[in-house]
């Protein structure tokens, strides 16, 4: 059994932790090595990152930018599960418009039981029509669609032993199980005060820091209307372009181009504008995967975001199975 994780390890009141978002892959490669990721995964486990985040991809065709596949979340979550002890394991995010929510649930109960209760369940609604054709649902109605599932899955997840359904009544085992926490994923189709009243964060994207300490006063706002008692998270899923070198950082599409050195300033910024928890999105490089998890975590070291590397935390294999 996994080493438990409790989400409070992972988003804190005014601090800031770190996460990575897969696939770590360099530049050039057409193709991922999956058993590569999830080696990465545990290196990443054994550096000290908060979380490792998977998408939600579940077809892709010439629409879609990126030729390379993606795992169903799932599955490769319960892969990483079984080689890591520490580290929080997120999806970013299940596309909830396209998937039953009992199928969620079920899934998130079993990742629960197998990872020793790390999941961080991401949903989202979706942004491409064309898998809502396939799938037989209406893309101009996911807004609707995400917030009538969203309310099975969480009376799935918080009443597992009674589910009164079309049918009969039932139960959702494994049991017992911690209901892992839900995250709206960037908007869902929803307001912000929806989104404050129902779920326990906010992801989005990253914007210049005007802008993004606007959305992080309009998020503080809302929950003070709607769970004036309670934490709610605020994440941002960001892009690094991480180079070897320690010139300033210079944006880029939903993030930056910048070294270690600049990565460390960075972070302090988003702490300062209230971010709990980075998503950090690596572009392909020259730098290796290995290397560029490596330089990550020394920018969070410095930025005082994360922790030095507990000895042990990892397998012993775990660094040789990430090349």
């Amino acid at each position: 059994m996994s080493a438990s994780a409790s989400p409070s390890l992972t988003f804190r009141d005014r601090d800031l932790s770190v996460g990575i978002v897969a696939p770590v892959r360099p530049s050039g490669g057409a193709e991922i090595d999956h058993a590569q990721q999830v080696g990465l995964a545990a290196e990443a486990d054994a550096l000290g990152f908060a979380a490792w985040w998977v998408r939600d991809v579940p077809l892709n065709g010439a629409w879609y930018p990126e030729t390379f596949g993606h795992l169903d979340p799932f599955v490769a979550l319960g892969a990483v599960a079984a080689r890591t002890r520490r580290i929080a394991l997120g999806t970013a995010a299940t596309v909830l418009p396209l998937r039953h929510p009992l199928h969620v649930a079920k899934a998130a109960a079993s990742l629960q039981a197998l990872s020793g209760d790390r999941l961080l369940l991401g949903l989202g609604a979706g942004d491409r029509p064309q898998e809502f054709g396939a799938f037989g649902e209406s893309h101009e109605r996911r807004g609707a669609t995400f917030r009538e599932r969203w309310a099975v899955l969480e009376a799935a997840l918080r009443a597992p032993g009674a589910l009164s359904m079309p049918g009969g009544d039932f139960e959702l085992r494994p049991a017992p199980f911690a209901p892992p926490p839900l995250y709206a994923i960037g908007s869902g189709g929803q307001t912000v005060d929806w989104i404050a009243r129902n779920a326990s964060g906010w992801f989005t994207y990253h914007r210049e820091p005007a802008r993004q300490r606007e959305r992080h006063a309009t998020w503080r706002s809302a929950v003070g209307r709607h769970a004036p008692d309670a934490f709610r998270a605020f994440g941002v899923a960001i892009q690094i372009e991480l180079t070897d070198d320690g010139g300033p950082a210079t944006p880029v599409e939903l993030g930056y181009r910048t070294g270690p050195q600049g990565l460390a300033e960075i972070i302090e910024e988003q702490r300062d504008l209230g971010v709990h928890h980075l998503i950090a999105s690596l572009r392909p490089t020259a730098m290796s995967p290995r290397d560029a998890l490596a330089g990550v975590a020394e920018a969070a070291r410095r930025a005082g975001a994360m922790a030095p590397p507990a000895a042990g935390v990892a397998g012993a294999g775990s660094a040789r199975a990430a090349p």
